[in-house]
């Protein structure tokens, strides 16, 4: 069981500071995540670029929505600025869907990629896509830069697509895992589940062996909190005997490495999952 570290207020003001300077979003605090004081108080941060409006509606979702901006070139350059500042061995980026955007944002994720393995000798990249509208050439694209892992979440069970995921497809967020392990088998490719939107167990499993069938190696599993009324209500809340029984499930299943609490998000303690899934190579 991991220790709760301790709070260093100093620290999340000094990331936050950063991140106003650098004008960068970050997942943690458009989504309202749990863990941001934990994170930002030891220095890390998942950051979201192409902007901070997304072009789909998620009912769960908290971040914004609306007409997003064109893809800032000086982004990348922002990003590795903090990255050097914040002193990171560990970078995760994720980013809002651009549905509007022929390859989806793909090549964004591309000169991120880039720019920080050219500049940061050694250092580990996590990325955390969106579908990219299911354009292969855009997934494979992401791939072949050579993040050290490539995530995809799959958010909650396919019957419940079409009111928590509006514009997503569950088929189509499995093809990407799928053409991201046939790209480069070596991957460590990762999704994650979000659970109380009123999905059954047994659901839950059947995701479980589809995500193990394309090959997907890390998954984390989490409690949803209602971001504001407008968002989908709460179902139910798991109790930890409950999360503790999803976790052996799907260890049973084969994945490298499984997280699964309450307060358990995709990128949460990235590193420390990283490390564990290439222990058992």
């Amino acid at each position: 069981m991991h220790t709760k570290p301790v709070l260093k207020l100093s620290e999340v003001h000094r990331v936050k500071r950063i991140l106003r300077r650098s004008r960068l979003n970050t997942v943690c605090e458009e989504s309202r995540c749990p863990n941001i004081s934990e994170c930002f108080g030891s220095g890390t941060a998942t950051f979201m670029i192409l902007g901070d409006r997304c072009t789909r509606r998620c009912s769960f979702c908290n971040v914004r929505r609306g007409s997003p901006s064109p893809p800032d070139p000086e982004e990348p350059y922002r990003l590795l600025e903090a990255v050097k500042t914040l002193g990171l061995r560990y970078v995760v980026i994720t980013s809002v869907t651009r549905d509007d955007l022929t390859d989806g944002g793909a090549s964004q994720f591309v000169a991120c990629i880039r720019l920080l393995r050219r500049e940061l000798p050694g250092i580990k990249v996590e990325v955390l896509i969106p579908d990219f509208g299911g354009n292969v050439r855009a997934i494979e694209s992401v791939v072949l830069e050579g993040p050290d892992v490539l995530a995809h979440n799959v958010e909650t069970v396919p019957r419940l697509y079409p009111r928590v995921r509006g514009g997503a497809d569950y088929r189509r967020s499995l093809e990407v895992l799928k053409i991201a392990k046939e790209t480069n088998p070596s991957l460590l490719t990762k999704s994650a589940l979000i659970v109380g939107f009123g999905e059954r167990e047994e659901e839950i499993l059947r995701v479980m062996e589809d995500l193990r069938k394309v090959g997907c190696d890390v998954l984390t599993i989490g409690q949803y909190y209602q971001p504001s009324l407008r968002h989908h209500p709460v179902v139910k809340y798991y109790s930890p005997e409950e999360f503790q029984r999803l976790e052996e499930a799907a260890r049973s299943l084969g994945f490298r490495f499984v997280a699964a609490g309450p307060n358990v998000r995709s990128s949460y303690r990235a590193f420390e999952q990283w490390v564990s899934s290439v222990e058992v190579l």
